[in-house]
Order: C-alpha cells, then structure tokens, then sequence
C-alpha cells in the first residue's frame, strides 16, 4: 500500500501504487492531500502500475480545478519506464524546486 506523508508543502509517497491501491485509494483522492501541498516526491515509490500512474494524474486534475498548482516529482526508475511508455514527460520533474 502506498502511504502518503505530508511535510508542509511537500507530500511523500512510499511503497505501491498499483491497481489494487488505487480501488483502495479512490474514494479518498479529493481529500487525500492537503490544500497546501505543492510537490508530491515520487523518489520513495517503489512501484508503480498504469493504474497508480493514472491516478496521480487524477491527483494533479483535482488540484488543477481547484486553482492549485500541484507538481509530480522525482519518479524512481521503474516510474520513469512507464513515464517514458505513456509519453508522460510533460507532467513530471526530475526533482522538484519547490518545498526542499
């Protein structure tokens, strides 16, 4: 299960994002983060699926509609796989510039 740890502006996410996760996590994804929250770090995500892919982009959309600015950062190697195979570039950082 992934865990989403909040540290001021910054939110960490740890462990699996897979679609198992993602029907656990969904009923949760308007208020799983903080409005203050402005980088989601993906650097402790151990492994990811195009469903917990999917689902971080779901995240960013909320924030998105709700007039905030909301950044996917620091993807692990196995992320960055799916990244490259989705043509998902665009819509995460390396690492990110806000919160550290």
């Amino acid at each position: 299960m992934a865990d989403f740890i909040e540290d001021g502006a910054v939110c960490r996410v740890s462990g699996r994002l897979s679609q198992t996760e993602v029907l656990q996590l969904w009923s949760e994804r308007s208020t799983l983060l903080s409005k203050g929250v402005q980088v989601i770090d993906l650097s402790a995500l151990s492994y990811s699926d195009s469903a917990g892919v999917a689902f971080l982009l779901e995240l960013v959309s909320l924030a998105r509609a709700d007039n905030r600015k909301l950044v996917l950062s620091s993807p692990s190697t196995q992320l960055l796989k799916l990244i490259g195979l989705y043509d998902l570039e665009l819509f995460f950082r390396e690492e990110a510039e806000q919160g550290r």
